[in-house]
């Protein structure tokens, strides 16, 4: 089920600062200090997979997130549960591949065991898909 399905143009959601930190300004970083619930004016496609959203922070400005970097909230602006949790059985895979974790390896033995190899071509691929 996509965002698209589970809220609309003009509703509130919860910034997950965690999630978005690495990409966006210092200026919007402070507003989302100041309040991490945004309105929703316009929804984006992100990267011809998934379905982004441009938010209006508290001092006004607009910035777009990811669907996985914010939290949906019901009117009374509680938490309803977070959107990562909410996928369809069908992603399960794809939720164990980006959960995924590789640490590179300097001993030889390490290097030569098959399964660190999988491991690693795995780890490799996850984001083609």
């Amino acid at each position: 089920m996509s965002i698209l399905d589970k809220t609309k143009i003009g509703k509130s959601v919860q910034i997950n600062l965690e999630q978005s930190r690495d990409r966006i300004t210092k200026e919007i970083i402070e507003a989302i200090n100041v309040s991490s619930v945004g309105k929703i004016i316009d929804f984006r496609i992100t990267d011809g997979q998934g379905i982004g959203v441009i938010l209006q922070l508290s001092n006004g400005k607009e910035q777009w997130f990811f669907e996985n970097e914010i939290d949906l909230l019901d009117e009374n602006g509680n938490l309803i549960k977070e959107f990562n949790d909410a996928k369809e059985n069908n992603n399960l895979i794809f939720d164990i591949l980006r959960r995924l974790k590789y640490e590179n390896k300097n001993n030889v033995s390490d290097l030569l065991n098959p399964m660190n190899f999988f491991l690693w071509l795995v780890v490799s691929f996850k984001d083609i898909f």
